[in-house]
């Protein structure tokens, strides 16, 4: 089974190629507003390195709306040509950090953050919104776990830095593990759409 898996959740985007077990393509970029000028020479390598594909694999953040909707937008492509499988797990499934279980947690902005409980790359608990007590009442609940964070994190100053791994992501694909959503993908949303209402007239 040939895996190709996209992450571009984060300014760090990353790319890989999984056949069976052999890894054909394993690269990152970093890109902070154009995730699609780095992305497009390393999916024709992918393309020229497996004709077809029969699985291909999404993280669906939390991050970057604008990079998960471009991953999405051309794993669509991509399927359609191959008949391939799309499948999405979240990105914060796939961080790295040596360990098999961490902590994911990052800020939400208009005072909320999200944490995650990660086990064997599946999201056991989460992501979900709490405030500021309720993410440090969290991970103190899971003492000794690694916490991670794709950005620093003023309120959690001992997490470590950390991004998500297409190849990762390729193998939980490859094994069936962590996928969230199949089809239709959509980034993870973790709250309704903020929505300014024009003033009446």
């Amino acid at each position: 089974m040939t895996v190709l898996a996209i992450d571009t959740s984060t300014s760090h985007g990353s790319v890989a190629l999984l056949d069976g077990t052999r890894v054909l393509l394993d690269e990152a970029f970093t890109s902070a507003r154009n995730h699609g000028c780095a992305l497009v020479p390393l999916l024709q390598r992918a393309r020229e390195l497996a004709p077809r594909l029969d699985v291909i694999a999404i993280g669906l953040g939390p991050g970057s709306y604008a990079g998960v909707r471009i991953a999405i937008a051309t794993a669509m492509g991509f399927a359609m040509a191959d008949g391939a499988r799309l499948v999405g797990i979240p990105s914060v499934a796939a961080w790295e950090c040596g360990s098999d279980h961490h902590i994911a947690i990052g800020d939400a902005r208009r005072d909320a953050f999200y944490f995650t409980k990660v086990e064997r790359g599946i999201c056991t608990e989460g992501p979900l919104l709490t405030d500021a007590a309720g993410l440090l009442a969290s991970i103190a609940r899971l003492p000794g776990w690694p916490v991670l964070t794709a950005e620093p994190l003023a309120l959690v100053p001992h997490a470590l830095v950390a991004i998500p791994r297409a190849l990762t992501l390729a193998r939980l694909a490859a094994e069936g593990r962590g996928i969230c959503a199949e089809g239709d993908l959509d980034p993870l949303y973790l709250r309704e759409p903020h929505i300014t209402l024009p003033k009446p007239r």
